[in-house]
């Protein structure tokens, strides 16, 4: 094997940067591997790739193998960003159809990195503070629960903008984030003695709840990616044990200053409004995964009719009602991808985020440590267990696990 060049060649930069784009922005690590390889063989490039959370093994041989060169590279693991992955796909085809060479695609995908680091922080604390009033609403509290899961939404932005600046607040952001907004809650309640504290709590760090991480990891072990699936399902359940102990040690200083009720709040909402979450919800997930403007009614579309299926078919029970949701979700996604140009992979995973069971996970662990479970929460782990099998399985049999064509 040759010693690697200080200069990586250029018929390999553009995968190499691919690579690295699709990694930043979310897509799982098998996904990764399939499209870099497609892409590598449509250019008549052989190599073989491996992705994991913390770095990419790219090796690229020569016509008769007797030469290889070989990039490997550390990289952080990514977030999602549906609209910087969407362009770096569009980019990927304008190459592959000889519209545009490596070199401009190269310069095209550093641009779309550069758009990536704008971000709009008032549009983005909003998006927080509805996505848990949306979220609250959801899970049937009361309006004065409503209210003030907003503020703490909000806060909750707060503290995630701090940790750009501070390398503390960022290692500790999950647990911080929890412990913060339950003592601020604790302390409210004294003036509020309606407000649901348990699902107040949940609902301001619902987006740091790991749902669909302990998804995607577990997607990637089914699809036989052990190392980076393994390494993510770890990764999500330390993330969600750091957010349950920051709850449990504010749950625990609150009594020390103040007499706390952790009991459930009958809601009184009509029905409807606890669906109209659902619409809320997904709108607010648009600025916070940067979805492009064609891409976001069809992806609010996606989540309706997904969360509208499971419920319409809640009465066969939830292993069938996520099963029949997952499905439906990919086969939705494939005619929007159709429709709008972009990856699937976009539709599919805002459809995905209304199935997964990232808060009766927390739930559960909840009601394992509290002396008063959040809420009703019998057979709460064969819940979970049903709908993450529920999802898996419809990825599986609808074909998102499909591999013949270039499609994230």
């Amino acid at each position: 094997m040759k010693p690697s060049a200080l200069k990586t060649p250029k018929q390999y930069q553009f995968i190499i940067q691919l690579g690295r784009a699709l990694h930043i922005y979310g897509v799982p690590s098998y996904k990764i591997q399939i499209y870099l390889s497609e892409v590598a063989q449509t250019k008549g490039i052989r190599g073989s790739f491996m992705d994991t959370p913390t770095w990419i093994n790219y090796v690229f041989y020569s016509e008769d193998e007797e030469e290889s060169y070989n990039h490997i590279e550390c990289v952080s693991p990514g977030g999602l960003n549906l609209g910087a992955l969407s362009r770096a796909v569009e980019i990927t085809d304008q190459v592959l159809a000889d519209k545009i060479d490596f070199e401009e695609a190269s310069l095209m995908l550093r641009l779309v990195y550069k758009q990536t680091q704008k971000v709009n922080h008032i549009i983005l604390s909003l998006a927080f503070a509805l996505g848990a009033a949306s979220f609250n609403l959801l899970m049937g509290t009361n309006w004065i629960s409503c209210l003030v899961a907003f503020f703490m939404g909000m806060l909750v932005y707060g503290l995630s903008y701090l940790g750009l600046k501070s390398q503390f607040v960022n290692n500790t952001l999950e647990a911080l984030a929890a412990f913060v907004v339950t003592i601020l809650i604790g302390l409210l309640s004294i003036w509020l003695p309606t407000l649901n504290i348990p699902l107040t709590i949940l609902s301001a760090i619902i987006i740091f709840i790991p749902g669909l991480a302990i998804t995607t990891a577990l997607e990637e072990i089914t699809y036989k990616s052990l190392v980076s699936g393994s390494a993510k399902l770890f990764d999500a359940s330390i993330s969600l044990f750091k957010q349950f102990f920051g709850t449990i040690l504010g749950l625990s200083v609150l009594p020390l200053f103040i007499d706390i009720n952790i009991d459930p709040v009958v809601s009184n909402l009509p029905q409807w409004i606890s669906h109209s979450g659902i619409p809320l919800l997904a709108i607010c997930l648009l600025p916070i995964f940067q979805v492009r403007r064609k891409d976001m009614i069809y992806g609010v579309l996606t989540s309706i009719i997904s969360y509208t299926v499971t419920v319409l078919l809640a009465p066969s029970g939830i292993l069938i009602s996520t099963f029949i949701g997952s499905i439906t979700v990919v086969l939705i996604s494939n005619l929007f991808a159709q429709i709008t140009k972009s990856p699937r992979h976009v539709f599919i995973t805002q459809g995905i985020i209304m199935l997964v069971p990232g808060s009766k996970a927390f739930i559960g662990i909840s009601t394992v440590f509290l002396s008063t479970p959040i809420e009703n929460a019998s057979n709460l782990g064969s819940q979970i267990a049903y709908i993450l099998m529920g999802i898996v399985g419809g990825l599986l049999f609808s074909g998102s696990f499909n591999t013949k064509k270039i499609n994230c």
